[in-house]
């Protein structure tokens, strides 16, 4: 659906630059000397997306088709135009899994609302459970705004049950930032309860997700088995290894796959993908409900943070049962960083962590 859109020659001598001068030292992004990268928005109706362009090239879009039960930011490239999330099952690529077909690229939404499961939802859901699964359809609301090096894009969504009734209204504000070797992501989303009180249950299934390469997995030697919320389970066999190099890493200090059911203000995942040396952060916010949030990374590809799943992720320590009382809003603020050719200490990501929570 998306063609792969390789870097052109331009910004490939920028990264092996970048690469020449830090050699293998730890730096940060804002300490190299590069030209300003220009961020644009280009709005295609028909397709049903909105391209974000960072000098010329594809970074990611805004990707709203009725056929994937909600909008998501599809595909997320690195600054060699490597593809940071699984292309299952927009566009498959070999040697990746094939599991979880709800997760595409970059979403935000949740396993229960009001008893309805808006995670788990997807064409693979036969037409006799549907009752059971919520859809987040896009509104006509779309605003676009360009600052050089920087681009917002705000949008509406609809969070609506299987009768059609609106449970959630939802604003977000994408904002799409370069910086010599580095992009960021911005989302700001306020959800409204809308008509009637809304009840967000405690679950695992949850909240601010990408679905990354099979090269940022971790290396997996066994076969293995998930199931959803509704106990639907799905095998995930053993894959080859080769080029798999994924490994996160958390604030606290976890690592691997101790970072999964534990807080923390901010998780990493680095890698390498055709020879890019590539970290992939998400930072959490200190005024989101929940916070510091409870991280759902797996090692076989899904990275999210669950600020509501408390019960699931603690082993039953600590519940969090979200509620919403008619009209009232509640608002979520995550930042994904994206170095490319630089290793990333947590000196650097508690620097960035300082900075993005002043917002």
């Amino acid at each position: 659906m998306f063609q792969k859109i390789k870097a052109v020659a331009v910004s490939s001598l920028i990264f092996m630059t970048f690469q020449a001068c830090s050699g293998n030292k730890e730096v940060s992004s804002d300490t190299a000397d590069f030209q300003k990268p220009i961020v644009k928005l280009v709005r295609k109706d028909a397709e049903k997306k909105v391209e974000v362009l960072i000098d010329g090239q594809l970074f990611t879009a805004y990707y709203y088709p009725e056929t994937i039960a909600k909008p998501v930011l599809y595909p997320i490239r690195s600054l060699g135009g490597a593809d940071l999330t699984r292309g299952y099952p927009l566009d498959p690529r070999p040697g990746e899994r094939v599991d979880h077909p709800h997760h595409i690229g970059h979403w935000f939404n949740y396993g229960d609302v009001n008893g309805l499961d808006f995670w788990n939802n997807s064409d693979a859901i036969p037409a006799e459970k549907k009752s059971g699964y919520g859809t987040i359809i896009p509104s006509e609301e779309i605003e676009l705004k360009e600052m050089g090096d920087k681009a917002e894009l705000t949008v509406g969504m609809d969070w609506i049950g299987p009768d059609g009734r609106i449970l959630l209204k939802e604003k977000t504000k994408f904002v799409f930032h370069a910086e010599g070797t580095k992009r960021m992501i911005d989302r700001i989303s306020t959800i409204t309860a809308y008509g009637l009180d809304v009840d967000m249950k405690d679950n695992k299934e949850g909240m601010f997700a990408i679905r990354v390469a099979r090269e940022l997995e971790h290396p997996s030697d066994k076969p293995e088995l998930f199931t959803d919320a509704n106990g639907i389970a799905t095998a995930v066999p053993t894959l080859n290894n080769e080029g798999v190099t994924g490994k996160y890493r958390s604030s606290e200090g976890k690592v691997g796959d101790e970072v999964w059911g534990t807080r923390g203000k901010w998780v990493t995942l680095t890698g390498v993908i055709k020879g890019e040396q590539v970290a992939m952060t998400i930072l959490d916010h200190p005024n989101n409900p929940g916070y510091p949030t409870y991280w759902h990374a797996r090692g076989y590809g899904l990275f999210a943070a669950n600020p509501l799943g408390q019960k699931a992720l603690s082993n039953g320590k600590e519940t969090l049962n979200f509620k919403l009382a008619e009209g009232k809003s509640a608002t979520f603020r995550y930042r994904i960083l994206i170095h490319s050719g630089t290793s990333v200490t947590d000196e650097l990501l508690n620097t960035e962590f300082a900075a993005f929570s002043k917002k």
